[in-house]
């Protein structure tokens, strides 16, 4: 029993505490904005003008949460543009007011003064395919109610991305493993696709759970967060550090 609690002892620091340590750390010394009102939310220019650029796209975007959040989490949000389209919609999930929204924001705007990365992308008639899927899973997410957002374990705004994605598996998109939310997939035991669609997955109100899939590998998670092994792309998933490649 002492030698399990030993290797117990040395996951939970190696793998949990250091990683969450060293997050906090890099948050703190990066700083962030006092409140609502003082963040940035422009657009970061990183998405083509949809008056030159003419083909249909799929683009998931994600960001560092507001304040103490962004030390654990990012914020994941779908865009979408048809073939021809002179405009992007956006969808996502916030925790005020009526949870699913369109075109709050700039299709690439930072997110609390936090600049967006590209998680993925589709273009083309792959893209255009596929887009009246993706605006089908949007109306049919389940937490739709004022009310029903949750920051932790969910349903969030990571839970909304995860059910489009399992819904149009064909995305084939990974989530950012810092998604918090992101395996909320119904109040209790739950078993479902990976995000990916590449793999499956068993969670009991995000809190615990595995998932094994092509694209994730393999995963634990641990009151909502991440460790994992990817061997897709030769990387380490840790708490509030994210995906660490190894090469």
């Amino acid at each position: 029993m002492s030698w399990l609690l030993k290797k117990l002892w040395w996951f939970v620091l190696v793998l949990i505490i250091l990683p969450v340590a060293a997050g906090s750390a890099w948050s703190y010394a990066k700083g962030w904005p006092s409140g609502w009102n003082s963040a940035d939310w422009s657009s970061s220019h990183t998405i083509p003008d949809p008056r030159t650029d003419r083909p249909a796209m799929i683009r998931i975007y994600a960001a560092r949460s507001g304040r103490w959040k962004g030390i654990f989490a990012v914020h994941h949000w779908i865009v979408v543009k048809r073939q021809g389209s002179l405009h992007y919609d956006r969808y996502e999930v916030v925790g005020w007011g009526r949870p699913v929204r369109l075109n709050n924001y700039a299709p690439d705007a930072r997110w609390y003064s936090n600049p967006p990365q590209i998680v993925h992308e589709l273009r083309g008639a792959q893209a255009d395919a596929l887009i009246g899927k993706v605006e089908q899973a949007v109306a049919s997410y389940q937490w739709q109610r004022y009310g029903s957002y949750h920051v932790w374990p969910g349903p969030n705004s990571n839970t909304f991305v995860a059910h489009v994605l399992r819904s149009v598996p064909e995305l084939g998109a990974e989530m950012l493993p810092t998604g918090i939310g992101k395996d909320f997939i119904k109040p209790g035991l739950a078993f479902a696709n990976m995000p990916s669609g590449t793999g499956w997955q068993v969670s009991l109100w995000g809190l615990a759970g595995a998932g094994l899939s092509l694209r994730e590998g393999l995963e634990l998670h641990v009151l909502g967060a991440t460790i994992g092994i990817d061997p897709d792309d030769l990387a380490v998933k840790l708490p509030a550090l994210g995906k660490i490649g190894l090469l």
